[in-house]
């Protein structure tokens, strides 16, 4: 596996491309990979992970982890954890805050040694996400939590099944009380649990592990059992398509025109989008092999509001945010899930975008013309969008900061080029 760019070459180049054309891989997806690294602890033994993108955020996760004492091995796309019958139950700060998303290993940690230690997440930069519910769903199974010097210090004596209520359908919350309820004694359920695609990987992977999970009408149901073991395949658990990628792709073609297949790409987790996407104008052509995106022409503006899976995903919002900027007509962009995810918007405006945002939404009048210009990445999801929104400005777009797309994309670029966009890394 290719280590992703350094901070050497920190800005992407992106000038007006013409229709776009050809075949672009979908990766596997970094909301998912993460997790079942995670979830990896929580047995001890060789795993086999497959499909797994070169994006910087696995490159962190691997390190987390061996610094926890798992032994990882690369392997082009796939990853072997070697998981050792003991482990550092902390999570040391320097790793976690530069990464959301490990504070997941909290679940498999209290379920198989009954404590650990993480230093409250960092991550991206749109709005805090406090990781509360969290806490209160792992109480509810009987872990005890206390916090002091910047450290979350859980411990549980026993885990034990309970009617676990989410006051939103929050996808860590989901993936930390399930880790940790797989091994809790007697029944869980999680009501109010998120269904993204993420999430389903994730109990597929504990399943395939020994795991009893399942849906029960509209809660999560999760039979404890005594112990995980490794998936006994030499080839792994493969790690579902990145929906949030191939979103990238589609908001290109939409952006500059063309026909391009998606190959890996799953419709069906991307239902809402492909129908939002169609509404603007777009003709999106699934098969058993991937996704087929054509656009011809102008698009037309469509109101826009995020919700949870399978509502619009608040990471769709940027892609979706920079068609609007040159689709026909007027549309409103309303942000339910983070209350920052509007600060890309001043880049796009540096690129002639004529957008007003108050409160949690944004009003997007299309222009005929983007024009390019020096703007800066703040998160991954907007990084991408800036670079989509570059390839049909006229002139020249740098975008700085692109160590933030890294963490959530192989080789953006390449793949860009790959299908006739003129962009490149400098």
């Amino acid at each position: 596996m290719n280590e992703p760019d350094s901070g050497e070459r920190d800005t992407i180049v992106a000038r007006r491309s013409s229709a776009l054309d050809g075949e672009v891989r979908i990766g596997g997806a970094k909301n998912s990979v993460l997790k079942l690294m995670a979830a990896c602890l929580g047995a001890e033994g060789r795993h086999v992970l497959a499909n797994v993108p070169a994006i910087s955020d696995v490159s962190l996760m691997c390190e987390l982890l061996e610094a926890m004492g798992v032994i990882v091995t690369r392997d082009d796309h796939r990853l072997i954890l070697d998981v050792p019958a003991e482990l550092h139950t902390e999570a040391p700060y320097h790793l976690v805050e530069r990464m959301r998303a490990s504070i997941v290993v909290l679940g498999p940690l209290l379920a198989r040694f009954g404590t650990a230690r993480v230093a409250l997440p960092g991550g991206d930069d749109f709005g805090p996400r406090p990781i509360d519910m969290h806490l209160r769903a792992l109480e509810s199974l009987g872990a005890v939590f206390s916090t002091e010097h910047g450290d979350i210090s859980a411990r549980a004596d026993t885990l034990t099944g309970a009617d676990v209520v989410l006051e939103y359908p929050s996808v860590g919350a989901t993936e930390n009380v399930l880790m940790a309820a797989v091994r809790a004694k007697g029944r869980t359920h999680i009501h109010n649990a998120a269904r993204e695609p993420e999430i389903g990987d994730l109990a597929g992977f504990l399943n395939a592990m020994g795991a009893k999970v399942g849906w029960a009408g509209d809660r999560l149901r999760i039979d404890g059992v005594e112990r995980l073991h490794p998936i006994r395949s030499d080839s792994g658990y493969r790690v579902i398509a990145d929906r949030i990628e191939a979103s990238t792709y589609l908001a290109a073609v939409g952006m500059c025109g063309g026909s391009v297949f998606l190959r890996g790409a799953v419709a069906d987790h991307m239902t809402m989008l492909i129908r939002k996407l169609t509404e603007m104008g777009m003709h999106i052509a699934p098969d058993a092999a991937g996704v087929q995106a054509t656009a011809t022409g102008r698009l037309v503006a469509a109101d826009i509001s995020t919700l949870p899976y399978p509502g619009l995903a608040t990471d769709y919002k940027p892609f979706l945010v920079a068609m609007l900027t040159m689709a026909s007509g007027v549309a409103i962009v309303t942000e339910n899930i983070f209350t920052g995810r509007f600060r890309y918007i001043d880049e796009l405006r540096r690129m002639g975008a004529d957008i007003r945002t108050e409160g949690h939404h944004a009003v997007i009048r299309g222009a005929e013309h983007l024009s390019g210009a020096p703007v800066r990445s703040h998160d991954i999801r907007a990084g991408a969008a800036l670079v989509v929104a570059g390839l049909a400005a006229e002139g020249q777009t740098e975008v700085a900061g692109a160590s933030h797309i890294d963490r959530g994309y192989e080789d953006l670029v390449g793949k860009l080029v790959g299908i006739g966009a003129t962009v490149s890394r400098s």
